[in-house]
């Protein structure tokens, strides 16, 4: 099979400071002359890494697209249906990767996504000095940048690409993806991501950058959340049934997805399954307060919903759906569900 490569040109190979909080700049990517910009399936082989609820309906839109992939899962049956489609499990994170190949990796937090492809030296030496990592994970913007200036040391692109959309929306391919990185990395790799989203918003040449845009709209997701949580508890307390309130909101002025799907389950006090399990949104409700004390940002919401959380993890609503965030307005008001 021929493989894709590229490199970072040798006279800027690593990540440069200025000043300022913006003080790193992504070295810049040169395409080798026999590379393609826009590979044909049959031209490009890829790796994929992290197979939960997000990784694996996304790494089989992959599959089904007709692209060869390599995946890896710690718990390895999880790739079992991938498998079953002509997919080949690897044991090893580093075994997706073919020199000069690209890889996307959907892992839970920073812990995951630094264990595998920041302090392991291996992992983007496998790029053998090219290639593209592609990082779909939310994770700290502090650790994008260290990511990036540890792939760009070994030659190697590193990409951001959170997304928008619980598992249904990436089964169905219908994700946004807030794309940032290198912009000859972004033009390879958007035929790719086009498999797995509607719409990719470009967030320009600083990996970082996307993940701070993603924790921005997981803000305004619980924020909305607990502005319908307290609403739909003043309407019951009224005897107002929850589900008329979340009707009227939703086919009046906030017609979006989030008062529609989010509204639905707040409503109802629907926590399970759990498309995004609340111990993650508190993961990403700490990343926003902490890039918002960083960057001395006052967030007062923020703070109230930061206390929502550790309230709902006292209650032991961790693996619940993030809605359940919602049951802390009812709890206040002596409503029990």
């Amino acid at each position: 099979m021929k493989s894709l490569s590229i490199r970072v040109g040798s006279e800027s190979t690593s990540i440069a400071a200025s000043a300022g909080r913006d003080r790193y700049r992504v070295a810049p990517i040169i395409l080798k002359e026999n590379v393609m910009i826009n590979p044909s399936k049959k031209e490009v082989s890829l790796g994929f890494i992290g197979l939960g609820n997000m990784g694996l309906p996304m790494a089989t839109n992959l599959l089904k697209a007709g692209y060869q992939l390599r995946v890896y899962n710690r718990t390895a049956n999880k790739a079992e249906p991938l498998i079953a489609g002509g997919a080949r499990s690897v044991s090893s994170p580093s075994d997706v990767i073919e020199p000069g190949g690209i890889v996307f990796s959907m892992l839970a937090d920073d812990v995951a996504i630094e264990s595998i492809a920041g302090s392991n030296s291996d992992f983007v030496d496998r790029f053998a000095g090219g290639g593209i990592h592609v990082s779909m994970s939310t994770i700290a913007p502090q650790t994008a940048r260290d990511l990036a200036e540890h792939h760009a040391k070994r030659g190697v692109a590193y990409l951001a690409a959170p997304v928008i959309g619980r598992p249904d929306r990436a089964a169905a391919g219908t994700l946004f993806i807030l794309l940032a990185g290198e912009s000859n990395a972004k033009q390879m790799v958007e035929p790719l991501l086009k498999n797995l989203g509607q719409r990719i918003f470009d967030f320009g040449e600083k990996p970082w950058q996307a993940n701070v845009a993603k924790l921005v709209v997981n803000f305004n997701i619980a924020a909305a959340i607990e502005s319908m949580a307290e609403a739909f508890t003043l309407a019951e307390k009224e005897e107002i049934p929850r589900l008329k309130i979340a009707e009227l909101l939703s086919e009046t002025l906030f017609s979006g997805p989030v008062y529609k799907g989010y509204g639905d389950l707040v409503a109802r006090h629907q926590s399970e399954p759990a498309g995004f399990r609340l111990r993650l949104g508190w993961k990403d409700m700490r990343l926003v307060l902490q890039v918002a004390q960083e960057s001395e940002t006052p967030m007062p919401i923020g703070s109230l919903l930061g206390n929502r959380f550790l309230s709902a993890l006292a209650k032991n609503r961790a693996d619940l759906d993030w809605s359940a965030l919602a049951l802390g307005a009812s709890d206040d008001a002596g409503l029990t569900p």
